[in-house]
């Protein structure tokens, strides 16, 4: 399932999942205003210091999973402080109201992060290899994001309020002289969706797509029906910096013989920066520090 909402959710790609795409993977097609070019312009550059922020910020996370397959339903909520490090983030668990609930349930993952951390920070052969893993996935994204760039046309359709801010709407379409080339971006002209840019400071503010015609996925085991659903709101969580503050996947398809249904909800909050590894290091422990008998972490 994590699959499935990976290969959709590609989409947001074109404009909230990369750091590495070029200028031109969103400016092509943007012709409804003279300064349409220079604006999705700006939306890219944006969009590369916010993919590179969210390896350098901690955030509160609270994730609510939905799930029917066949007979059987399930609900779930996780919430987690989550912690960048290096090659991965790490998921501290805390309560519904982002405190710590078991002090030390907390404290053990805090020292597993303290060691995942250790490693991170250190310049060996199997980080080498191990960052050089993160480096090749990066480019196979890359590939997948330079399909995006031909796979669309963006329309003006509007403007909206939000906060106080003004928001440009363009309607997102499959362009029809697009040609996949693989079995990933032949998803493209089964999706279309919307998106919301803020004019003053070009980043991207909301975009929502939906499935259109229904996807097969693994040498058709699997199906993703028309009507499915994701969207991403997007604001200025920290002085400079836009960043994920809700996302929301609305799935339902077969699996095998069964039919399943997927919902899912994350609400990201309390963004604060980490750094790099050997910075985080540095916090992680003077946090430990504090949890020591005589002092008590204050989260």
């Amino acid at each position: 399932m994590h699959i499935t909402a990976f290969l959709l959710a590609s989409v947001f790609f074109l404009f909230v999942g990369s750091s590495e795409y070029s200028q031109e993977a969103v400016a092509v097609h943007a012709v409804d205003k003279p300064n349409d070019h220079a604006l999705f312009d700006r939306v890219v550059e944006n969009q590369k210091k916010s993919d590179a922020a969210m390896d350098l910020y901690e955030r509160l996370e609270r994730v609510e999973i939905q799930k029917v397959s066949g007979e059987n339903q399930s609900t779930e909520v996780k919430v987690s402080r989550v912690v960048p490090a290096g090659t991965g983030a790490a998921h501290l668990p805390v309560g519904p109201d982002g405190k710590v609930a078991d002090q030390n349930a907390y404290r053990a993952e805090l020292e597993r992060l303290e060691k995942s951390l250790v490693w991170a920070a250190e310049t060996g052969r199997t980080q080498r290899d191990a960052y050089e893993k993160i480096a090749k996935k990066r480019r196979e994204r890359e590939e997948l994001i330079g399909a995006a760039r031909a796979a669309f046309l963006f329309t003006l359709i509007g403007s909206e309020q939000r906060d106080g801010h003004a928001l440009l709407k363009y309607r997102m379409d499959p362009n029809p002289a697009f040609k996949p080339t693989s079995r990933a971006t032949s998803i493209y002209p089964r999706v279309r969706g919307t998106v919301w840019i803020d004019e003053g400071t070009g980043e991207l503010a909301r975009i929502e797509g939906e499935v259109t015609d229904d996807i097969s996925l693994g040498l058709f085991l699997a199906k993703v029906y028309r009507g499915s659903r994701f969207m991403q709101e997007r604001y200025e969580m920290v002085p400079g910096v836009w960043l994920p503050s809700f996302s929301q996947y609305d799935f339902d398809g077969r699996k095998f013989l069964s039919s399943f249904s997927l919902h899912e909800r994350t609400f990201y909050s309390n963004y604060r920066r980490v750094g790099s590894p050997k910075e985080a290091l540095e916090l992680v422990r003077a946090e430990l520090k504090e949890m020591r008998p005589g002092g008590i972490a204050s989260r």
